[in-house]
């Protein structure tokens, strides 16, 4: 909230203070500071506490009040996701984790230098195991313009991807394991490469290709066109989530498919 939208009811409240009175007619008020301007500020010099305490009030007004707002606009927007979910892309070659056609969707659009992704990793983990046989999980591209390596991290994974599912999946978490040491570049993301068996030969002719490149901006493109802007962002069974929340939040939504009878586990 700006300070210039809170400004007119602070001084409203101290003008208030300042001629001890219990109402005002807002007319007059009006009349009454444009006829002496000079008021507000003697006000302000006589009452200073009072002004500074009606500026504070002010904010955290204006501030709960708009989180109200946002708070009831998520629930309009989760409603209706839950009765007309969100359909992402899944590929025919797509690489899935766990199993392939489970009641359960999970859909990641994810940066692999966002510190938030590395944390819904273990999320994500966590989910995995718990339903296990349920669910299949679908990793897709949104690298951030200022995170230096997001880029090509992701062209090393859609590279890998080509030679190996699995060895794609082992490098996605080998990168979020030690998601720090990609400041040191192709040097690590080769180490890693590597690590897990890759023919790198292979990897540097993919690395550039027109289908490695093409894969990730599909995957960018359908991020926008759902409004993810940040990562992570997450489809679950179509329903949006935007950005790194507990697993109890995903949980809450599993529970409110079930109730509405969309997902039968």
């Amino acid at each position: 909230m700006k300070l210039s939208s809170i400004l007119p009811l602070s001084l409203t409240l101290v003008v208030v203070s300042a001629c001890q009175s219990s109402s005002i007619n807002k007319d007059d008020l009006a009349r009454t500071l444009k006829e002496n301007p000079d008021i507000i500020s003697k006000a302000i010099l006589a009452h200073p506490t009072q002004y500074i305490e009606a500026l504070q009030n002010a904010a955290k007004l204006a501030q709960d009040d708009l989180r109200k707002k946002q708070e009831l606009e998520e629930k309009k927007k989760l409603e209706t996701s839950f009765e007309n979910p969100l359909v992402a892309s899944i590929r025919k070659d797509e690489a899935i984790r766990g199993t392939k056609g489970a009641p359960i969707t999970l859909v990641e659009y994810s940066d692999f230098e966002c510190p938030f992704c590395s944390r819904s990793y273990e999320t994500v983990k966590s989910l995995m195991n718990k339903y296990q046989g349920k669910i299949q999980f679908v990793y897709k591209h949104l690298p951030l313009s200022f995170h230096e390596q997001a880029m090509i991290s992701a062209q090393y994974y859609e590279a890998i991807r080509l030679q190996s599912e699995q060895k794609a999946f082992q490098f996605h978490d080998e990168i979020f394991a030690q998601q720090r040491k990609l400041k040191n570049g192709k040097a690590f993301l080769n180490e890693t490469a590597k690590k897990v068996g890759v023919d790198l030969n292979r990897l540097n002719k993919d690395l550039e290709s027109d289908i490695v490149k093409q894969r990730i901006a599909e995957d960018m493109a359908e991020a926008q066109k759902f409004g993810m802007e940040g990562t992570p962002g997450f489809l679950l069974n179509g329903v949006p989530i935007k950005g790194a929340y507990p697993e109890e939040h995903f949980e809450q939504i599993l529970s409110e498919l079930k109730t509405r009878g969309k997902l039968k586990i």
